[in-house]
């Protein structure tokens, strides 16, 4: 059997888009796919907006810090999702990078960040399918 593919999510601050990502993925697949976030430049805490936006899923993010973006991360995954880090990325050879461009919570209100988490859910969804698929 393979081993099971592993997902990483960045973007900028590991605060938003990266955070919601990540809860949906691991929400949705278990352990069937293995699941990292980070951030090239990380923030304090994850933005309070987005953890009330995922409880309103059942998905808890209360206990998720965001972490720095390290070369090993990016090694040890197979996918790499950047989500606006643009340059900052590192990149490997042999790497599958998928980039979502989307927009960013940081500082907007709950009806603004519903319909980025919604488009999120949709895109991780696809994703399952196609990695347990191929997998």
């Amino acid at each position: 059997m393979s081993k099971k593919p592993s997902v990483l999510f960045v973007c900028v601050h590991n605060a938003g888009r990266s955070q919601i990502a990540a809860g949906y993925l691991y929400h949705l697949a278990g352990d069937a796919i293995e699941v990292r976030s980070a951030g090239s430049a990380p923030a304090e805490s994850t933005n309070p907006v987005v953890i009330a936006a995922m409880r309103e899923e059942g998905i808890d993010l209360t206990g998720q810090k965001p972490k720095m973006l390290t070369p090993d991360a990016v090694q040890s995954s197979d996918v790499v999702i950047t989500m606006g880090c643009g340059d900052v990325c590192p990149v490997f050879q042999g790497k599958r990078y998928l980039n979502w461009e989307l927009d960013d919570p940081a500082g907007r209100g709950m009806e603004a960040v519903r319909p980025i988490r919604d488009e999120i859910c949709r895109r991780v969804e696809g994703l399952i399918a196609e990695l347990l698929r191929d997998g």
